[in-house]
């Protein structure tokens, strides 16, 4: 039996990003903000964020080279685009739906505190 991968997997990272960033701002929210969301769930730097786009990255390789996966990703729970993101079971799937989901959060207005899942002070 043969799996396919899923074609999302083969999609640059250069290439939604700037998907990401156009729906953040048509919200009212700045590329600075999708910046910080997409280190704060990987672990890459801004600068290692940057070389990933200038590099077109796929998404497979993208989150394959996350240097520190968030731990408190587990913490984001809901549903993107009609899937709960906490029962997707392919790892790499639930990585991608995770920043969905924060963008999303994003776009809806919530707090970064919020979206960044830091604790209530």
């Amino acid at each position: 039996m043969t799996t396919t991968k899923h074609r999302i997997y083969g999609m640059s990272f250069a290439g939604v990003y700037p998907l990401y960033v156009a729906k953040a701002e048509r919200k009212g929210r700045t590329k600075a903000e999708v910046d910080e969301i997409v280190r704060w769930l990987t672990g890459f730097s801004q600068e290692q964020l940057e070389a990933q786009i200038a590099a077109k990255s796929n998404l497979e390789t993208f989150f394959a080279q996350a240097p520190r996966p968030n731990p408190a990703r587990a913490e984001i729970k809901g549903v993107v685009c009609g899937i709960r993101v906490e029962a997707i079971e392919e790892p790499l799937m639930r990585e991608i739906r995770y920043l969905d989901k924060l963008i999303d959060e994003l776009a809806k207005g919530k707090a970064m505190a919020k979206i960044l899942r830091e604790p209530a002070v």
